[in-house]
């Protein structure tokens, strides 16, 4: 498989993960409408309140690692793809292999 298709196919599965998240986010965000306001007094606030926060934060993951994919795709196309910004160097086919999004050698990202 090519850079650019394992960047595409990792594209194409943080959408939809960006997608599912979305409505997991939008099932929390209704349940906690119909709930009672009062978090500090009810005991499923306070759950409520943190579902909602932890999908929020995967989902801003989420949207992050989505910008990171679409950057290593431009520098695909730039003919950019595999060189560490920071130092140069070529990025190990093994640290592009589980992190196709990377912009830095493990030696810069250290």
């Amino acid at each position: 498989m090519t850079a650019a298709e394992h960047l595409a196919r990792t594209r194409a599965e943080t959408l939809a993960q960006i997608a599912a998240l979305t409505a997991e986010f939008d099932e929390v965000v209704a349940a906690s409408a119909s709930s009672n306001a009062d978090d500090e007094h009810d005991p499923e606030g306070a759950t409520i309140a943190f579902e909602r926060q932890q999908v929020a934060a995967l989902l801003d993951q989420a949207r992050r690692r989505l910008t990171d994919v679409d950057d290593a795709l431009a520098r695909t196309a730039a003919g950019d793809y595999g060189r560490c910004a920071d130092c140069g160097r070529e990025i190990a086919p093994e640290r592009l292999a589980a992190r196709p999004q990377a912009r830095t050698c493990i030696d810069c990202a250290r």
